[in-house]
């Protein structure tokens, strides 16, 4: 598990360029000096910059022939070796997004590139990189008293929930492609993901958080989408097996697939199109994942939200059903009307 602390970061060189989307011929306006702030400002950007910053899912930087023909590593490994040459370094980052931003969805933004140190990872003191593009800027009123009234007015600029898209890079790990959390609260299209696939070129780190959210994606998928196209088998009956999905993550700390298998699947039937199916998937995903792996308890929160539990009859009735599934019967009436028979101990 990665624990990052904030709380000693020191923001040591930041700067700004402008890049549009080269597709609409957009420019792109690269500046040569350090970009100004007061340290009254230094916190807002430093929440800016850091409150989006989820730590459940890192990755590193990839290439399918080399690492170091990654522009984005190489330009970020030579930026921790050598701080001096920051600026230079920070607009070769910005012509590199330029020359990615190539499809009409893409909208242009202000560039920010951050030095930070005295970042905490994992007990580690490290110094790290901030790549953030800032895309949506909103409009807020300033309102300030003059003499025997106020004047208001308006200006544009960018919320401190956090930015539109941004990574940050760790200088730890050097020799696998660093370790690198990337936010993208702009939009989750497949024509955003130039953000982290074209412009980046990033893959997940296969530690626990990744082999957990995987694999229950995939027993997931199995379930809702292939299950039924083999088997009679009911909604219910659906949601009782994802049901026993996630309760089998919340009651281990380690993760066997064979012990999974049977605790959940039970039928061998079943844990046979499973297999074939899950094995499909990963090549299909390139997926990698192992028969064997610690169980991350946040990625099971997070899959847990999207495991759905209600069984939806026509528009006037949801049963929410969250386990035990002999306490629930389905049948037809001599009406020919079809019903739910549920039983229960204790009312509340």
């Amino acid at each position: 598990m990665n624990i990052i602390d904030f709380s000693q970061i020191e923001l040591l060189n930041l700067i700004t360029h402008k890049v549009g989307n080269k597709l609409r011929d957009e420019n792109i306006q690269l500046t040569d000096e350090a970009t100004f702030y007061n340290n009254d400002t230094k916190e807002f950007l430093l929440r800016y910059f850091l409150l989006p910053v989820k730590s459940e899912e890192f990755f590193e930087f990839t290439h399918s022939v080399k690492l170091e023909m990654n522009d984005v590593y190489s330009i970020s490994k030579d930026m921790f070796n050598d701080s001096t040459e920051f600026i230079t370094h920070s607009k070769d980052l910005a012509k590199l997004l330029y020359e990615n931003s190539m499809h009409p969805k893409i909208k242009g933004g202000e560039l920010n590139i951050a030095f930070f140190k005295n970042v905490v990872l994992d007990d580690e003191l490290v110094d790290a990189i901030g790549i953030y593009k800032s895309e949506t800027d909103v409009p807020f009123l300033k309102m300030k008293i003059g003499k025997g009234k106020y004047n208001i007015n308006h200006e544009f600029g960018f919320e401190i929930k956090g930015v539109d898209k941004g990574c940050i890079i760790f200088n730890t790990n050097q020799g696998t492609g660093f370790k690198v959390l990337v936010i993208d609260n702009s939009n989750k299209s497949v024509e955003a993901q130039y953000w982290k696939d074209d412009f980046l070129k990033l893959k997940p780190i296969a530690n626990e958080f990744h082999q957990t959210n995987q694999f229950l994606g995939i027993a997931k998928n199995f379930v809702t989408k292939q299950l039924d196209e083999e088997f009679e088998v009911t909604k219910a009956d659906k949601i009782d097996l994802l049901n026993r999905s996630v309760e089998y993550f919340k009651t281990h700390e380690t993760f066997d697939k064979k012990e999974f298998e049977q605790e959940v699947f039970q039928d061998s039937g079943i844990i046979k199109s499973f297999r074939n199916f899950d094995n499909s998937y990963r090549l299909e995903n390139e997926i990698e994942i192992t028969d064997s792996f610690d169980i991350s308890p946040q990625a099971v929160k997070k899959q847990a939200r999207v495991f759905k539990s209600v069984l939806k009859l026509d528009k006037n009735f949801h049963i929410y059903i969250h386990g035990n599934r002999d306490m629930i019967e389905q049948g037809v009436d001599k009406d020919g009307r079809k019903y739910y028979k549920i039983y229960y101990d204790q009312e509340s």
